[in-house]
């Protein structure tokens, strides 16, 4: 689907809300074509960081920079153009649609085709719309949702619907794809095929993935790298394994008791 992603590097990244810190400092690395976890309890900075990183917030000081472009101050629509994706927690897709349409939504930033002639029908806007819709055809398959394309979205189970703005977001042809929360609020089978999906954009389509997700079984069965923050500071950075046993980050979760 993509070259190679650059490598994502997050350097002293400080937001500041009217005096309140909620990032302060932090850095992390993602490697290409790795998933790397953001984790910590609630309040600890996630959502923030997921919103500068897609441009939705503006950062205090710091720097957030993919491949050789700077991120930081850049407006959301330009960081898509330099393939950032992402998914939200709460979804996003019109549920009057069908998955079909909600899918082409993604492609809006690879049509060439300007609007006089998409509305007069010309040939040439009408050879690309069919080959977008080609490629979503293939990106709802990846997905398993190949069926349910003439569905309404939002009449689709809610882990379909979910697999669904996660396959909208793959639409966009990504080079890093950042998923906020994406088996929240599903069944144990839904959490399983979702993860299954998330491992394939990593194996087989070679997208760098930012993964924000309170499920900590599937964060230790997907991540390649964990970064882990409390009240806005990083508290613990590295594989799987040796997050999982740091005391900061047991303290963090479980609380003083945990280590007396």
């Amino acid at each position: 689907m993509s070259t190679e992603a650059p490598v994502l590097e997050v350097r002293d990244l400080t937001v500041r809300f009217a005096g309140l810190t909620a990032l302060d400092g932090i850095g992390f690395t993602v490697r290409p074509g790795t998933v790397h976890a953001v984790i910590g309890p609630n309040g600890a900075g996630k959502s923030t960081c997921f919103n500068v990183l897609s441009g939705v917030y503006r950062a205090t000081s710091g720097s957030v920079r993919f491949g050789g472009e700077e991120l930081t101050g850049l407006p959301a629509h330009r960081i898509a153009d330099l393939g950032v994706a992402r998914t939200f927690q709460n979804l996003a897709l019109p549920p009057g649609a069908t998955v079909e349409d909600s899918l082409m939504l993604g492609r809006h930033r690879l049509t060439r085709t300007g609007f006089v002639a998409a509305g007069l029908g010309l040939p040439s806007a009408v050879r690309e719309e069919a080959r977008h819709r080609e490629r979503v055809r293939e990106i709802a398959a990846f997905v398993g949702l190949e069926d349910q394309l003439a569905r309404p979205a939002g009449t689709l189970p809610y882990g379909q619907q979910k697999l669904a703005e996660l396959a909208r977001a793959l639409c966009m042809e990504p080079k890093l794809l950042l998923l906020d929360e994406p088996v929240a609020g599903m069944t144990a089978g839904e959490r399983r095929a979702t993860a299954a999906v998330v491992a394939g954009v990593r194996d087989s389509l070679g997208i760098s993935i930012v993964l924000v997700e309170h499920d900590m079984g599937v964060v230790m069965r997907l991540a390649d790298s964990v970064t882990v923050l409390d009240f806005g500071r990083l508290i613990a950075d590295g594989t799987p394994a040796s997050v999982q046993s740091d005391p900061a980050v047991v303290r963090a979760y479980l609380g003083e008791e945990a280590t007396s």
